[in-house]
């Protein structure tokens, strides 16, 4: 098949191109870097494996993808850390709303099916646990977190509205906290975070409590799961969970990754951040009896995995 991954050089895109490899495909990536690093897929570039296009979606899409039809159109394209919702907040409103509506085109001219990337933080701070695709969200459409969580919803009501205008196949995943190789050793999620202090001897800097909890979902999970919803052969009806539904508080995650390193490091307590959500866990029941999805590997096995390749990104 001809595939198109929008944000192919981030974190999971870079995951879900080294599985696309394998399966032979004709595999097109767009990406203008600012949240992920060209040297994730240098190696497939190298050795002919993709064809890269460096690209901002939301400025419009290369000349050269619109002579491919493509069958397939993965979208996950957007910084999803709390670090860059302060310091480029409309670049990803415009990447989760013009981008998308941009891809979407391409899509409807060659009749492929659409995946987009969306997010728990649809759900905002969910008053229900744990959160199901049906659960409206309570997001603050205001806050520092809104250019993300409101141009993820904006853009989930833009894909059904092609979805009902032109009968398109469109498919969106909601992700949940995710971790693995590939993450940016400075993109401010909690387990890339902790690691890097860890490896560094480094306060282990926890905001709030730690009370709080999060369900941490090793990268192969994820994109096993995303490459199910693209290839279900038949009807998928609005969005699908995707993660792992083990429920971890933060305090509990930050003493595993200090048992498994044997870091020196200390616990730093600092203020808690406005609009985190207190409880994240994902609803899966939807992804277990459509898409036989079921997380197959524990946190600790994974948390092994990425402190080791975090060990070879320090070196």
């Amino acid at each position: 098949m001809k595939i198109l991954v929008s944000g192919g050089s981030g974190f999971i895109g870079t995951n879900l191109i080294k599985s696309l490899i394998q399966e032979r495909h004709e595999i097109h990536v767009l990406d203008n870097n600012c949240s992920s690093d060209l040297s994730n897929i240098k190696s497939f570039i190298d050795l002919n494996q993709i064809k890269f296009y460096e690209c901002d979606i939301s400025k419009g899409l290369p000349e050269e993808i619109y002579r491919v039809k493509f069958d397939q159109i993965y979208n996950l394209a957007s910084p999803a850390s709390p670090d860059f919702f302060k310091r480029i907040p409309i670049e990803i409103i415009e990447t989760n709303v013009i981008g998308v509506n941009n891809l979407l085109k391409l899509a409807k001219k060659d009749n492929a099916r659409f995946l987009q990337a969306s997010t728990s933080e649809v759900y905002g701070t969910a008053q229900i646990s744990p959160q199901r695709e049906d659960y409206w969200g309570n997001v603050n459409p205001n806050g520092e977190r809104s250019p993300y969580d409101e141009g993820k919803r904006c853009a989930e009501a833009l894909i059904y509205s092609y979805k009902r205008k032109f009968g398109m196949d469109v498919r969106v995943v909601r992700i949940f906290n995710t971790y693995g190789p590939f993450m940016l050793k400075n993109d401010g999620r909690v387990i890339s975070n902790f690691i890097v202090q860890a490896l560094t001897n480094k306060d282990i800097t926890i905001y709030g409590d730690g009370n709080i909890t999060r369900s941490f979902c090793f990268v192969d999970d994820l994109v096993n799961g995303i490459k199910l919803l693209m290839n279900y052969q038949g009807e998928i009806n609005g969005p699908i969970n995707i993660g792992n539904d083990t429920e971890f508080k933060i305090i509990e995650v930050a003493k595993l990754i200090l048992k498994i390193t044997g870091s020196k490091s200390k616990l730093k307590f600092l203020p808690g951040v406005v609009d985190d959500p207190v409880q994240r866990r994902p609803d899966l029941n939807k992804a277990n009896n459509i898409l036989n999805y079921y997380p197959k590997i524990k946190l600790e096995d994974g948390l092994v995995k990425t402190i080791q390749y975090f060990k070879e990104v320090l070196k």
